[in-house]
């Protein structure tokens, strides 16, 4: 018979692998459970950037977040939403988005 450290340990392991899991499975689908964004960048450095996502706040995040990727390195790099040049560059794409 197997004892009962051995059955709980199994019931832990299969638990763990679960929660893994479902949360390899939430993350593949988009869903982030928390804010990405640590830290921001406020330097003007549009001229280097490829591409811009917008994260308006939600329930996992109560912070828009403004990502930018790098066009020579692919690199993610958060930018502060309060700097100035992030605001016109933002309103810009905006107004590009409604022609």
């Amino acid at each position: 018979m197997m004892s009962s450290r051995v059955i709980a340990a199994s019931i832990v392991v299969l638990l763990a692998f679960m929660a893994v899991s479902e949360g390899i499975s939430l993350r593949s689908l988009g869903v982030e459970l928390h804010c990405r964004c640590i830290q921001t960048e406020s330097k003007p450095i549009g001229r280097h950037i490829q591409k811009v996502e917008l994260i308006p706040t939600n329930s996992h995040c109560e912070d828009t977040e403004i990502i930018a990727t790098l066009k020579k390195t692919g690199q993610e790099v958060c930018l502060d939403p309060e700097a100035p040049w992030v605001k016109r560059m933002i309103a810009r794409i905006i107004a590009n988005r409604k022609r």
